[in-house]
C-alpha cells in the first residue's frame, strides 16, 4: 500500500523541513534588512564653504568653482610624482662637456652650469678669473675693448721664457699677482665677461633637461590627482557651498588643484584636510587663512 512518501521520507517530514527552509530564508532576509541600514550608516559625509576676502574688503562666497576631494594631499602628489622622475645627473653632464678640468671642477662646487646674467657674474671673484682659463681669457678679452681699464703691463717678453727662464718665471709671477690685485681692487671690471662665454655657455642645455622634467613631473601629478586619488568632484553654489555624500571613514583633502580662486585681489589655493567619521558630516570652512601659501617668488 502508498505510504505517502517521496523520495522515500515521509509526508510530515516533508513538510517540516519546508518549514524549517522558509523560516531560515525569512530570518536571513530579516538580518539582511538590519545590516543594511548600519552598513550604509558607515559612510560619511562632508559639508563644506568656500570664501575669500580680498585686501581692505569683506569676506565673499567663492561661486562655481570646482573642487576635488583628494585620497591624499596634492602637495604630497607632488612629491610622488616627483620621485618618479629621475634628476638630471649635474656632475655627469659637466663631464661631457668640452671645457677645462678647472672650469669643470669650478661648476661641480658652485652648482651651477649657466655662464651667462648677472647672477653669474655677481658670484665670480679675482681667484676664479686666475685660475680658469677660460675665464681668464674672456676677462682679458672684455678689458681689451675698454678704454676706462688699465691693466697692469707685463715686464717680459715672450723671448725672455727662453732667454732668461728664471727671469721670465719671476716677472710672469709678479705679473699674474699684480692682475690678480687689479681685479680685487676693480671688481666692477667683470661685468660684462659673460660675453665672451656665450660659445660654451651649456647653461641652456642644462635647462632643457631640467625643463623636459618639469613638464613631465607636472603633467604626472595631475594625472595620479585627477585618476588614481580622486574622490569626487564638486562645484560650489552661489554661497560658495559644496557637499561629498557616501564617504567612507577616513582622511581626506579638499583640493583645488594648481587652480587658484579669484574673489577681488584674492588668490586663494585650498588643500586642506579633513577627517569623515562613520555616519556622520564633516563640516568646513575655507577661507584665506588655510588656504596654501603663495609660492615664494626667487630672490
Amino acid at each position: 500500500a502508498g505510504c505517502g512518501c517521496r523520495h522515500g521520507l515521509p509526508s510530515a517530514t516533508m513538510n517540516v523541513m519546508k518549514t524549517a527552509i522558509r523560516t531560515a530564508v525569512l530570518v536571513l532576509f530579516a538580518l539582511l534588512l538590519a545590516l543594511a541600514p548600519r552598513a550604509f550608516a558607515q559612510d560619511g559625509s562632508i559639508e563644506f564653504v568656500a570664501r575669500a576676502t580680498p585686501s581692505g574688503g569683506l569676506d565673499e562666497p567663492v561661486r562655481g568653482f570646482p573642487f576635488s576631494l583628494l585620497g591624499k594631499s596634492f602637495e604630497a602628489i607632488g612629491h610622488e610624482a616627483d620621485a618618479s622622475y629621475p634628476k638630471p645627473d649635474m656632475d655627469a653632464f659637466i663631464d661631457k662637456l668640452e671645457v677645462s678640468p678647472q672650469l669643470k671642477a669650478w661648476m661641480k662646487k658652485r652648482r651651477w652650469t649657466s655662464l651667462s646674467g648677472e647672477e653669474f657674474t655677481r658670484q665670480l671673484r679675482a681667484d676664479d678669473i686666475m685660475d680658469i682659463p677660460e675665464f681668464y681669457k674672456a676677462y682679458t678679452d672684455r678689458v681689451a675693448g675698454d678704454r676706462t681699464v688699465r691693466l697692469p703691463r707685463p715686464k717680459f717678453k715672450p723671448s725672455d721664457k727662453t732667454k732668461d727662464p728664471v727671469k721670465y718665471q719671476k716677472l710672469s709671477a709678479e705679473y699674474t699677482e699684480a692682475i690678480h690685485h687689479f681685479i680685487e681692487q676693480n671688481p666692477q671690471t667683470i661685468d660684462g665677461i659673460d660675453i665672451s662665454l656665450q660659445e660654451i655657455d651649456p647653461g641652456h642645455r642644462w635647462n632643457a633637461l631640467e625643463a623636459t622634467r618639469s613638464s613631465d613631473v607636472h603633467r604626472r601629478k595631475l594625472d595620479l590627482a585627477q585618476s588614481k586619488y580622486l574622490v569626487g568632484r564638486v562645484e560650489t553654489n552661489l554661497q560658495g557651498q559644496g557637499a561629498f555624500q557616501g564617504i567612507a571613514p577616513g582622511t581626506y583633502w579638499l583640493s583645488t588643484l594648481e587652480v587658484t580662486a579669484s574673489v577681488g585681489d584674492a588668490r586663494p589655493r585650498w588643500d586642506v584636510p579633513v577627517t569623515v567619521r562613520p555616519g556622520q558630516t564633516s563640516r568646513i570652512t575655507l577661507s584665506n587663512t588655510n588656504a596654501v601659501p603663495p609660492a615664494r617668488s626667487s630672490p
